[in-house]
């Protein structure tokens, strides 16, 4: 059948209306037109929507029953479009967003609880997962975007800087350094063996660690140097495994067993940045962006 939404917008008009007159002034058309059309309507459904023999119109039964049908369908209709709209603007939708354990220490939450703030109608689904899985999980598009340890550079990965951090000594309790509050120089560290973070296939935290100790004027003696949780570097550390520079917000864990120390010369900050892929357009993805921009 050839029926439109402006025929049922139409009927519905005068259905309600009870007259044609009142009808076209409300959809702001000429009264003729609108009765051609619902006369249109009638002939392609092969059924009277009026009953016309009175001084009064009426609806029929049938026109009884698509009143109900057209105000459902009018209604479904306005609903699908507002959804579109929001879907367009970034109001609704889904979004996967992998990070690094320990940017759950810091940056990540107050972001994630402005985005939520601002964007209710997007499901947020979070990962943790280590730096080179989530690089690939963001390539495969697997995760939209993810949050790691700069420095990253890939042509086709926007990158973003999300938090920027001090490094501090991490020291078992114990320790003859660990008493002292003062900045503590990383030469200091010369001759302590070291919780090494990772490497993994990017420099991210582990080139900050050694550039730190380089600039100290000594390579760190890595007792440990594949441990990517960083929670897991602060246990071993409290076992007095060895010591470990440590972004500063890993502070607010208040590990048992761990005295921190600001750093003398701690060198560049660590820095947390975002990545997602450069082609990506979707618009929860800008709204998330935005949020993660103004810090």
């Amino acid at each position: 059948m050839d029926v439109e939404l402006r025929h049922l917008r139409y009927f519905v008009a005068v259905a309600e209306e009870l007259s044609f007159t009142r009808a076209a002034e409300r959809l702001h058309i000429a009264q003729p037109p609108l009765s051609t059309q619902i006369r249109a309507l009638e002939r392609e459904l092969g059924v009277d929507l009026f009953d016309r023999s009175r001084r009064a119109i009426a609806l029929t039964d049938a026109g009884e029953v698509l009143l109900g049908e057209a105000r459902r369908l009018l209604v479904q209709v306005q609903q699908a479009l507002a959804a579109t709209t929001r879907a367009g603007t970034g109001e609704v939708g889904r979004l996967t967003v992998g990070f690094v354990p320990s940017a759950s220490v810091g940056a990540l939450p107050s972001r994630l609880k402005a985005f939520r703030a601002r964007h209710p109608g997007v499901e947020l689904f979070l990962r943790e997962l280590p730096p080179d899985e989530l690089v690939a999980a963001l390539r495969t598009g697997a995760l939209d975007l993810c949050i790691l340890y700069l420095p990253f550079s890939d042509p086709g990965l926007e990158v973003l800087t999300v938090a920027r951090e001090p490094l501090v000594a991490a020291l078992p309790a114990e320790h003859p350094l660990a008493a002292d509050g003062t900045p503590l120089p990383v030469a200091a560290l010369r001759d302590e063996p070291f919780v090494v973070p990772a490497r993994h296939h990017m420099p991210g935290l582990n080139a900050r660690v050694m550039e730190t100790c380089r600039r100290a004027g000594f390579e760190p003696r890595a007792v440990q140097d594949d441990v990517w949780l960083l929670q897991t570097t602060l246990g071993l550390v409290a076992a007095g495994i060895g010591v470990a520079l440590v972004p500063a917000s890993l502070e607010k864990l208040g590990r048992a067993g761990v005295a921190f120390r600001p750093l003398r010369d701690p060198g560049p900050d660590v820095e947390l940045g975002a990545l997602w892929r450069a082609e990506d357009s979707s618009a929860a993805l800008r709204n998330f962006v935005a949020v993660l921009r103004e810090g």
